[in-house]
């Protein structure tokens, strides 16, 4: 095999693979943003079921018992295929702990 035919056989492999690096560096793109977009969601939630409680506390005096209780009296909706709500209560007057966990994380 002569020089130049190493060059041509070269050339060959190079479109192929630059468009191969192409798609993995779009594909590596788009998990990114989507990767962004769950944790903005999640954060979302977090911030919606505090700031619930603290309207509750507002308006009741108490902080909210459960879960049901936000969502059927506040509003607050939880899509639970996506998230798990850990919402430990210590008393009527103290904050919930609340955790909010992605599934399958």
């Amino acid at each position: 095999m002569g020089r130049r035919e190493r060059r041509g056989w070269l050339r060959g492999l190079l479109g192929p693979a630059a468009a191969v690096l192409v798609v993995l560096c779009f594909l590596s793109a788009v998990s990114n943003l989507e990767r962004g977009r769950d944790q903005e969601s999640k954060r979302q939630l977090e911030d919606a079921l505090r700031r619930s409680c603290v309207a509750c506390y507002a308006a009741e005096g108490v902080y909210p018992p459960d879960l049901a209780y936000l969502e059927e009296h506040y509003g607050v909706q939880i899509d639970e295929e996506r998230f798990t709500v850990s919402y430990v209560v210590f008393g009527s007057n103290l904050m919930p702990d609340i955790t909010v966990l992605e599934q399958g994380s």
